[in-house]
């Protein structure tokens, strides 16, 4: 995936997560279980900071293309739709084997913050120091 599609995918992902917000807090509030209404504003809030993340991750590479940058947006996007997402239809059909998928996307999730360690540590500025 090109560096645009990326860009389109997180501006995709913040829209995602203003609407998955308000429906939350407006649609969903009252008509569900607290422990559901939770289940979203978890969801919205992982994604919130992993698409902040992603931006950051975006200008870095724009200004600073390494190795590693693509694998660490590809497992925080794919970790955000099995995380969030399996949250938000959790909420809306109830309990079901879509639950065991949230830990799977949480595994991803860490696993792109590794990815970024590992990137950030084998990164070296172009004098030869990191």
């Amino acid at each position: 995936m090109q560096d645009r599609a990326w860009w389109l995918a997180t501006a995709l992902s913040g829209a995602l997560m203003v609407m998955a917000g308000a429906f939350g807090a407006h649609a969903l509030e009252g008509s569900l279980a607290p422990r559901l209404v939770a289940a979203v504003e978890t969801g919205v809030r992982y994604q919130a900071w992993h698409t902040l993340a992603m931006l950051g991750l975006l200008a870095w590479r724009s200004a600073c293309p390494r190795p590693g940058q693509h694998l660490v947006l590809g497992l925080w996007a794919t970790g955000m739709l099995m995380f969030s997402g399996s949250l938000y239809a959790l909420a809306l059909s109830g309990p079901g084997r879509l639950g065991l998928v949230t830990p799977l996307g949480g595994v991803l999730l860490i696993g792109g913050w590794l990815a970024l360690a590992a990137t950030v540590g084998r990164a070296q500025s172009p004098s030869g120091s990191t």
